[in-house]
């Protein structure tokens, strides 16, 4: 399904040797976590190299950063037969892959994900970028890494509330494609699923959806459900704080969105009620002040998926199905803003 391998489990990392063993340079972009808790995993697999250490958190993956990651490369004669190493989870893998396309006009990548966000999402489908102005991925292109090289064991370095991130997009890909493997997964704890599975599965459903549509032009917007509020929340709280992790505003989101299907007819009030009862129990998310309501709007205006001014979102038309191309407006996304705060505020 892909022009790239994705290894997962106890062969991925004997497959990521081979594929950087005729590599003329490599260097391991890692952040001050990775550094500690992973590199030291995948070290025995590694050929000579150089590590290039970057600060971790959304709030860095800038042109900024990108300056000092290609300042190493260059430092280190780094030439376009190198490869670039990328350790780490969502953050790490954007920008890795954007700084790897962009140096020198393209050198080779590889996606090692350790987060189980970046395990069951941001490293598949050939997606990089960084945050620009406050905008989610404002820049970025598509480029394919050399392979996906997915070890389970990193998971054991998160934290409860880094493991929960990453399961909102497991929880969305059960959501937008898999009706029955939701009613499934509605009746267990996030924490006690069977962590193997649920990665196969979402990198199944995100494979699937990528290689019917690569560059997002049609069904591949359906793996957006949920972020187009939740971006734009996510955006309001990098600037202003509290700091939200991507999955916690991805659930926001979900919420906010499930709402607003639920308005249009295309979802029933036990989904939503289902959808909002299994998030809440999980996520402790923050009520969004209404004096906000109007900036997080206007952060939404400048989502990726806007077509000739209006503001693209993706509903579900029922659990397991998408409706994308849906347009939104101001209204009903205070509308849903307000629903979502009497939901979390009952937690």
């Amino acid at each position: 399904m892909h022009s790239y391998p994705i290894e997962i489990g106890d062969s991925a990392l004997t497959a990521f040797q081979e594929a950087i063993s005729d590599a003329s340079k490599v260097m391991v972009l890692v952040d001050d976590h990775t550094l500690d808790d992973c590199y030291p995993l995948i070290k025995p697999y590694l050929p000579a190299h150089n590590i290039c250490v970057i600060t971790p958190g959304e709030e860095f993956k800038t042109l900024d950063t990108c300056k000092l990651i290609w300042e190493t490369m260059t430092r280190e004669q780094f030439d376009r037969k190198g490869v670039l190493v990328n350790l780490g989870g969502g953050v790490i893998g954007d920008m890795g892959g954007f700084v790897a396309g962009t140096y020198k006009r393209g050198i080779k990548f590889v996606q090692v994900p350790t987060t189980l966000l970046s395990q069951v999402d941001s490293s598949v489908g050939s997606k990089l970028g960084i945050d620009f102005q406050g905008f989610k991925n404002h820049i970025g292109l598509f480029l394919d890494p050399i392979g996906v090289y997915i070890h389970p064991p990193f998971l054991k370095t998160l934290s409860e509330r880094q493991f929960l991130s990453g399961f909102a997009e497991v929880f969305k890909h059960h959501l937008i494609a898999d009706r029955e493997a939701w009613h499934s997964l509605k009746k267990v704890s996030p924490l006690e699923t069977d962590t193997a599975a649920i990665i196969q599965h979402s990198v199944d459903v995100k494979s699937r959806i990528v290689h019917e549509d690569p560059f997002e032009h049609g069904i591949r917007k359906a793996l957006n459900f949920g972020h187009t509020i939740g971006h734009a929340i996510e955006s309001y709280h990098l600037e202003n704080g509290p700091l939200l992790l991507h999955g916690e505003a991805v659930a926001a989101g979900m919420i906010a969105e499930a709402f607003i299907s639920h308005k249009r007819g295309l979802l029933s009030d036990t989904e939503l009620e289902e959808i909002t009862t299994y998030i809440n129990t999980y996520y402790q998310l923050p009520v969004i002040a209404e004096s906000i309501f109007e900036d997080v709007f206007s952060r939404m205006k400048n989502d990726k998926k806007n077509l000739s001014g209006e503001i693209m979102c993706t509903l579900l038309d029922g659990a397991g199905k998408v409706k994308i191309n849906a347009p939104i407006n101001q209204e009903e996304t205070q509308e849903a803003l307000v629903f979502y705060n009497s939901v979390v505020s009952a937690n």
